[in-house]
């Protein structure tokens, strides 16, 4: 039998995005990957925009991704661990994938030691400087008064409005995301910030939609684990060293 001994990350599949055929390409292809780690993993984290939009009333989720959602739970039936990070498009989830899929829900940041090494997540939305605009929708979009608003939408249009707000988004304007210089990168300045008063020897992002391996200070490294849209990018945590990788690299 095969050591479960690698733990892995991947962020900002954004299923639903873009077209329906595209999607479900996409969910195919990130099942595949999770039907290659299912021998080995002991611990899975998806840190954010998992989906393109995900909103859960009291009796209703929104329909779809059903391969992925059984994948995950065959995962979860074999003892692996499953972590789910809210990100900007998904940041609706309350506790569906808490009592079907036995899964720990993070809000905002994860500090944890493995493997003898010390771990700083979050999705990234909303930190380092700059992009006021959002950080002050996100506070809106976090409240218990907008969700309890939405929730008084019936599905039809409050999913209706959602998928426009995602027709409309960066993912769906832009191409592959282009590296900035580190002053620039507002997530590699939010990281040197917070090395000055504690230390981690690995801070993993999504958000950022662009695989990265950045060295900081003292030896600590930023890792944006990219998106599937272009890169089917993720990170493995296996003999203490995080490294990024790629499923079925495009030629």
């Amino acid at each position: 039998m095969t050591a479960r001994n690698k733990i892995y990350f991947a962020s900002d599949i954004h299923l639903g995005a873009l077209s329906y055929t595209s999607s479900r390409e996409r969910e195919a292809r990130f099942v595949r990957w999770l039907d290659t780690i299912k021998h080995d993993a002991s611990e899975l984290f998806l840190v954010g925009d998992v989906f393109d939009f995900w909103f859960e009333y009291k009796t209703v989720v929104p329909k779809g991704y059903i391969r992925f959602l059984g994948k995950l739970a065959e995962l979860v039936d074999l003892g692996i661990k499953l972590y789910l990070f809210k990100g900007n498009h998904d940041m609706w989830m309350f506790d569906y994938f808490v009592q079907e899929l036995d899964a720990t829900i993070i809000n905002d940041e994860l500090v944890l030691e493995r493997q003898g090494k010390k771990l700083y997540l979050h999705h990234g939305d909303g930190l380092g400087p700059g992009d006021g605009k959002y950080k002050v929708l996100k506070k809106v979009f976090r409240s218990r008064l907008c969700q309890w608003l939405f929730e008084r939408l019936h599905p039809n249009f409050g999913v209706g409005v959602a998928n426009y707000w995602s027709r409309h988004s960066r993912l769906a304007q832009k191409d592959n995301e282009q590296r900035k210089s580190d002053e620039q990168e507002w997530l590699v300045s939010y990281c040197k910030d917070m090395l000055k008063t504690e230390y981690y020897d690995y801070l993993i992002f999504g958000h950022r939609h662009l695989p990265l391996d950045i060295a900081l200070n003292g030896g600590s490294r930023y890792i944006n684990l990219g998106e599937w849209i272009h890169y089917n990018s993720y990170a493995t945590l296996e003999n203490s060293v995080v490294e990024l990788r790629y499923f079925e690299p495009k030629e």
